[in-house]
């Protein structure tokens, strides 16, 4: 069989992936509108995987959303520890973390919550690819764990809109507010 020219190739590679994705495209935009993530964060040195969670589950790759929902809860999870001054101790695994940082006011119960259920969400199973990942059912578990970091983040990163249009932060040590009070962020406003 004779070599088909590259541009032919280009073609038809084009023609599949764009009826791939029209075949997919209502199924795309449910997925992106159920996530009610938060459109701006703090742009600490995770917020591009955060956000590639939210295309990962749109285009309905679910084990990749359910790992980096995973790696992404747990920089979470480290950048509050951090940016709150706290240190804790040796041998707290990711649930007994969550109860210390409810204790100190310093997150709620539900958002503890959503951090606890992505650290039971297979963790170990997924990240080692031990043979319980094929009984697994990504596409339910990606939705829980793409919800509970929207959760996290709507509460970690919340802001208000004052009346003059300048945003007003709930958690302003979760942001790097530069000396002039302007604040480096992610936005994250369509998909």
């Amino acid at each position: 069989m004779a070599d088909i020219p590259e541009l032919v190739k280009r073609r038809m590679v084009s023609d599949d992936l764009r009826g791939s994705f029209e075949a997919t495209i209502e199924q795309r935009v449910d997925r992106y509108i159920e996530v009610s993530h938060q459109p701006m964060t703090s742009n600490p040195h995770f917020a591009a995987a955060s956000a590639e969670c939210i295309g990962l589950y749109t285009d309905g790759h679910f084990l990749s959303t359910v790992m980096v929902t995973q790696a992404v809860a747990e920089g979470l999870r480290k950048f509050i520890l951090e940016c709150n001054g706290i240190r804790p101790n040796v041998g707290m695994n990711g649930e007994q973390i969550g109860m210390l940082l409810v204790e100190k006011k310093i997150m709620s119960e539900q958002c503890a919550e959503a951090f606890n259920r992505i650290y039971r969400s297979f963790r170990n199973d997924v990240h080692h690819m031990n043979p319980k990942v094929g009984t697994i059912d990504f596409p339910d578990l990606a939705r829980k764990n793409i919800q509970d970091v929207a959760t996290i983040e709507r509460e970690i990163f919340a802001f208000k809109m004052s009346d003059k249009g300048e945003f007003i932060l709930t958690n302003p040590q979760y942001w790097d507010i530069r000396a002039d009070g302007r604040a480096a962020v992610f936005l994250r406003l369509s998909p």
